[in-house]
């Protein structure tokens, strides 16, 4: 029994089992090159990113938004900012990933995270449907767990290391019945994050 034990132990060491996520979850390593990557930082260098107020409270983050906004006091979206035409490759390449119609990304946020700065657990916002994540310049620990504590329990905890270029998505149970956060950053991270509409 202990060799059994023991056997199982080496095995998963060389083979590290991946954790099972919700439904609806996806995640995609390496989904951009390095070149593109510094393209895309190259974007943001040149956009104006402010810091985030939540409920009259300044987040340690800085965002820029495009295509619609979301208005936290009133809990409505409106037309924002056009999408800058620099953006256009990286949205067609998500697009066609996801099998979805481009102009279906129809919100996207620029997000800068300083080190130390992370991102409380919630699920986004009602009129906003599939979410999907590409990361950029440092990795994160992206976290989720059941929204409905009396279904499952708040201990029920996933983590799911996020590496620089990667793209998550989040659609159908894991966008409605979960909620997540990610864990405090080490390093400057940035992030793109697309949003259909429901």
């Amino acid at each position: 029994m202990l060799l059994i034990l023991f056997y199982i132990a080496f095995m998963t060491s060389l083979f590290p089992v991946e954790p099972i996520m919700p439904y609806g979850f996806s995640y995609f390593p390496d989904f951009i090159t390095e070149q593109e990557e510094s393209q895309l930082l190259g974007v943001i260098a040149r956009l104006e990113l402010r810091t985030l107020i939540f409920q009259g409270f300044e987040a340690k983050r800085k965002v820029a938004s495009f295509g619609y906004s979301y208005h936290f006091d009133t809990r409505t979206i409106s037309k924002g900012k056009p999408i800058p035409e620099e953006l256009n490759f990286i949205v067609e390449k998500v697009a066609k990933w996801l099998s979805l119609p481009t102009d279906a990304l129809a919100q996207i946020l620029i997000t800068e995270y300083p080190p130390g700065s992370v991102i409380n657990w919630h699920r986004d916002a009602p009129p906003f449907d599939t979410i999907i994540g590409l990361s950029l310049l440092s990795d994160c620990i992206f976290k989720l767990r059941p929204y409905d504590k009396a279904k499952q329990g708040r201990k029920s905890t996933l983590s799911q290391p996020v590496m620089p270029r990667s793209l998550y998505a989040m659609k159908d149970e894991a966008r409605s019945d979960w909620e997540h956060s990610t864990a405090p950053v080490k390093e400057t991270r940035f992030s793109i994050t697309f949003r259909t509409l429901r």
